[in-house]
């Protein structure tokens, strides 16, 4: 569980910095560094979100990894239940 624990927490660390970015470029859209540091992040976050999904199935409905039976939304754990260390 701790490789888990830390595969997703590196995912939200980047989610967290990609949507700040975001934020910063609606309303700076000529900022060629942080377009940079946008397209590194997202450059980073992607491939753990296919590792992550690979490994321990989708992190949203919209995921890019193959659809499976039995269904593996309702694997475990749900987001309330994950216990940080």
């Amino acid at each position: 569980m701790d490789e888990r624990l830390a595969l997703l927490r590196e995912i939200q660390e980047l989610e967290f910095v990609l949507i700040e970015l975001n934020l910063f470029l609606d309303t700076h859209p000529q900022d060629r560094a942080a377009l940079r540091d946008y397209a590194a992040v997202r450059d980073k976050l992607l491939p753990a979100i296919k590792r992550y999904e690979e490994i321990y199935g989708p992190l949203t409905l919209l995921s890019t990894s193959p659809v499976k039976c039995p269904w593996q939304w309702i694997e475990g754990p749900w987001p309330w239940e994950i216990e940080y260390a």
